[in-house]
């Protein structure tokens, strides 16, 4: 058995409940300090990091009695993380001293930010996290812990659209608890995307349940794509990259035309992906933004859901060198008169269903704009 100090992410409960895989009442905590160390947070990152500082108290967790089993979750969900552990004496709330572990990072692997509050993440963060330690913990024993961290991101961004979707409420009176029956859900791939597979039975229109039904669904977040629009100069600007499923599919034109797009990030609004995205693949600043609807994008097999707007800015230059290199991507921008643009649209030249929706709503709405 071995005692381990947690000043991080891990003190929020209901994470140190998912990660370790069994309720609260089976787990031995106590709320201590370390003296002599502070926490701060890691710049670029959503987790602290712990350095030793004279006077300073770090606040943290003691959890006692952890098992074999326990120790293994917990190198698993660390992931590629590069710790040291060190056994130090911490303070209990009585005062009293007890020995834990305490996990160090390897000197000179981040770099330090301000002081780090539990409370300040967990209210950013805390619900996603948590929501996304669920999936990641499910592939414990069955993925290995380097394809798990390269999957992190990504898991933690559907987790923050399984939030978001709980909030898209269109006043269908259908209850799921009453009119949904799952008999078997399992998630059964993940490496960036993930698969999950279900056995379930709905009610039907009729009012009886209908059959089981073994369904699949590719588990995606949410993401945004916006059509940037020059209301004065009348012209849009669109963006093209290489797509590989596009590829896949055998078509012989894998480079699409496409409105700007991309995830939306845990903590984020769309509308704050929006303009973060037409930086960062076109170098587009936006005066403001017009919502144009959002949908899922492919319902009977993804969870993907797209919130569509048309950005108004300035549009007068273009890029060969759009995207981040972090992500693989090569974008170059293209700026089109709009009747040139719709006519290209109307002639079937674009692929991409979100540029294409994105057109016609642009038609539709371009004189309001304009005037």
């Amino acid at each position: 058995m071995s005692d381990l100090f947690f000043y991080g992410t891990l003190r929020y409960l209901l994470l140190l409940q998912r990660v370790l895989g069994r309720p609260l009442s089976e787990i031995t905590f106590h709320a201590a300090k370390l003296c002599d160390h502070a926490v701060h947070a890691v710049q670029g990152q959503d987790f602290p990091m712990i350095l030793p500082a004279k006077g300073a108290a770090a606040e943290g967790l003691l959890v006692q009695g952890l098992s074999s089993d326990d120790l293994a979750r917990l190198a698993y969900y660390e992931g590629s993380f590069d710790y040291d552990l060190k056994s130090l004496n911490v303070i209990l709330e009585d005062g009293g001293e007890a020995q834990a572990q305490v996990f160090f990072p390897t000197p000179g692997a981040w770099q330090p930010g301000e002081l780090w509050s539990l409370q300040g993440w967990a209210d950013k963060l805390g619900e996603v996290t948590a929501l996304a330690a669920e999936e990641e913990m499910a592939y414990f024993g069955k993925v290995d812990p380097k394809t798990m961290a390269r999957s992190v991101r990504a898991i933690q961004t559907r987790a923050w659209a399984k939030i978001m979707a709980k909030q898209r409420r269109t006043g269908d009176p259908r209850n799921i608890a009453e009119d949904v029956i799952v008999h078997r859900h399992e998630r059964v791939y993940v490496d960036y995307f993930g698969m999950e597979e279900i056995d379930l039975q709905h009610r039907q229109h009729d009012g009886s349940m209908g059959p089981v039904l073994h369904r699949g669904g590719l588990m995606q977040g949410s993401a945004v794509s916006v059509l940037p629009y020059d209301p004065i100069r009348d012209t849009v600007l669109l963006v093209e990259q290489f797509r590989p499923p596009v590829f896949l599919i055998d078509d012989p034109e894998p480079w699409l035309w496409e409105a700007v797009a991309g995830m939306i990030d845990p903590g984020e609004t769309p509308e704050q992906t929006a303009h973060r995205e037409a930086m960062e693949e076109a170098g587009v600043r936006f005066d403001r933004l017009e919502y144009a609807g959002g949908a899922y994008s492919s319902s009977g097999s993804s969870t993907g859901f797209m919130y569509l707007y048309v950005g108004l800015g300035n549009l007068t230059q273009t890029t060969i060198t759009g995207g981040l290199d972090t992500e693989g991507e090569d974008i170059r921008s293209r700026i089109l008169p709009f009747d040139e643009f719709i006519d290209m649209t109307d002639r079937h030249l674009f692929k991409d269903l979100q540029l294409v929706s994105l057109a016609y709503w642009l038609a539709r709405h371009r004189d309001r704009l304009r005037a």
